[in-house]
C-alpha cells in the first residue's frame, strides 16, 4: 500500500523550494526501482562526491555518460548480441539507463573504469556571489534617512 506525502503545509511556510518539493513529490510516484546495475554514492570530500557503479563486462565504448543540468545520465548498451551457449548465467550484461538527480551547480570532474568499476567524479562548487560573505559594519553617528538610500539604488521613489 502506498501513502501519498502531501507537502502544501511546507509550501505554505517556504519560499524558493518549489523544486525540492517536485523531486520528492517525483519521488513518492515512481515504481520500485530497478536495482542493476549495483552502485554506491560516497562523499569524498567537503564538496565533493563520487559514484561507483558495477559494470562487469563493459568495456569503455559501451558506456557513455551525458551530464545535463541537475541531471546525470550513465547508459551502458552492450554492441553485439552474446552468442555463447550458457550452462548457468551469473553476470547480467544487459543494457542499462542510470539517472542521478544532482544539486544545484553540481558538476561532473571525470570518469574512469578499472576492474569492472566505473567511478564518476563530482564537485560542488558555489558561485562566488553565493559563498557566505561578512559583512563589514561601519561606524556612524547617525543612521543616514531611507530616501538616501532610494536615491543610491537608482532612484526609486516611493509614491
Amino acid at each position: 500500500m502506498r501513502t501519498t506525502l502531501d507537502f502544501s503545509p511546507l509550501s505554505r511556510s517556504s519560499v524558493g523550494f518549489d523544486h525540492v518539493f517536485d523531486l520528492l513529490d517525483a519521488a513518492s510516484r515512481l515504481a520500485p526501482a530497478d536495482n542493476w546495475p549495483p552502485y554506491d554514492i560516497m562523499r569524498v570530500g567537503d564538496n565533493h562526491y563520487r559514484v561507483m557503479m558495477s559494470v562487469a563486462g563493459f568495456t569503455p565504448d559501451e558506456i557513455s555518460i551525458m551530464h545535463e543540468p541537475q541531471l546525470l545520465v550513465v547508459r551502458g548498451e552492450k554492441a553485439g548480441e552474446d552468442k555463447a551457449e550458457y550452462l548457468y548465467r551469473g553476470i547480467a550484461g544487459r543494457n542499462f539507463d542510470r539517472r542521478f538527480q544532482l544539486a544545484d551547480y553540481v558538476t561532473v570532474t571525470g570518469a574512469n573504469l578499472a576492474n569492472g568499476l566505473l567511478a564518476i567524479d563530482l564537485v560542488r562548487e558555489l558561485p562566488e556571489q553565493m559563498k557566505p560573505r561578512r559583512i563589514e559594519i561601519q561606524q556612524a553617528k547617525a543612521l543616514p534617512p531611507i530616501e538616501d538610500h532610494e536615491r543610491a539604488e537608482g532612484g526609486k521613489q516611493a509614491a
